[in-house]
């Protein structure tokens, strides 16, 4: 979450008027993440986190949003949409797309260990199994297209070994059949600063604004990276099993799965580092916006690939 696009109080205020939320208490931006512009809400009825959407196109939106409703009304702790007196969940505000979701309970653990990787496990499968329930459908908006034209425009700005490791990582994914493994809506972001934790539960999963639908193991794989890598970017094999572990319990993983779970694992690191070098060499420009490393899974990336099978797995 960061801030590109400012937003006043008076601004806010006259925008909420078509909510029944109550007046502005407080607003207040958000410098943590990437896309789109983010401000804490509070009015005299709650607490809201306010997104405006700087380059999705509009068209898009719905699909995010009714899919968190959809796993909302399924039980899963997700920041539900607010709807406004018109019954719309999609406004506009500072000239942008925007959107009011609840504010859930809860803070990030950045270190956590294997019990809570496990309930991390458990979640992303319970996410997984709602959302077969869930009656629209959008690809994967960094899939496979997205990978050929984000390296095709971050490429000039590597260095010869780099654009090697690159060429060659895009050749072995596109070599890859996915079509055995299930597929479905996946969050494509589930990252330990997108999970808040009240006391020992998961109290939410936000920003579901990178889901879609593509093989679920990506998605285990994404998770997996972020969740159970040691400072050097080795698996840790006691939180990668247990957070395995959590999601088999509820989705069975599959021989198919196995078989794919080194290509997924490297393939979910060729999409941050992709995602991190657009950003660092082709940034936007914006009031608060926070840019992280795309070395970390350019590394992250070259450690999969030596791992070859010799990766962590649920057994």
């Amino acid at each position: 979450m960061s801030v590109f696009t400012p937003v006043s109080d008076a601004a806010l205020s006259d925008w909420l008027a078509n909510y029944a939320i109550g007046r502005l208490v407080e607003l207040r931006g958000i410098s943590a993440g990437v896309q789109n512009s983010n401000f804490f809400v509070t009015t005299r009825l709650g607490r809201y986190v306010l997104t405006l959407f700087e380059t999705m196109p509009r068209s898009e939106l719905p699909f995010y949003l009714h899919l968190m409703a959809h796993l909302a009304r399924h039980g899963l702790p997700v920041p539900a949409p607010i709807a406004d007196l018109d019954n719309e969940y999609l406004g506009t505000l500072s000239g942008k797309p925007a959107v009011l979701v609840r504010r859930l309970s809860g803070a990030s653990d950045m270190a956590p260990d294997a019990a809570r990787c496990r309930k991390m496990g458990t979640m992303l499968a319970g996410l997984h199994l709602a959302g077969q329930r869930f009656g629209r459908r959008q690809l994967n908006p960094r899939g496979a297209q997205w990978r050929e034209r984000t390296a095709e425009a971050v490429r000039p700005y590597l260095v010869a070994d780099e654009q090697r490791l690159l060429d060659a990582e895009l050749r072995f994914q596109a070599s890859i059949d996915v079509s055995a493994l299930p597929e479905g809506v996946i969050h494509a972001d589930a990252f330990r600063d997108n999970v808040l934790w009240d006391e020992d539960q998961i109290g939410g999963v936000i920003d579901f604004y990178f889901a879609g639908n593509d093989a679920l193991l990506f998605d285990l794989a994404v998770t997996v990276n972020d969740w159970c890598s040691q400072p050097g970017g080795e698996l840790n094999a006691e939180r990668t099993r247990a957070l395995l572990r959590g999601y088999h319990a509820e989705r069975p993983l599959t021989a198919a799965e196995r078989t794919a779970w080194p290509a997924m694992l490297r393939a979910a690191a060729l999409r941050f580092w992709l995602s991190r070098a657009e950003d660092f060499h082709l940034p936007r420009s914006g009031e608060m916006v926070l840019v992280k490393d795309p070395n970390e899974y350019r590394d992250l990336l070259h450690l999969r690939i030596a791992a070859g099978d010799s990766l962590p797995w649920v057994d």
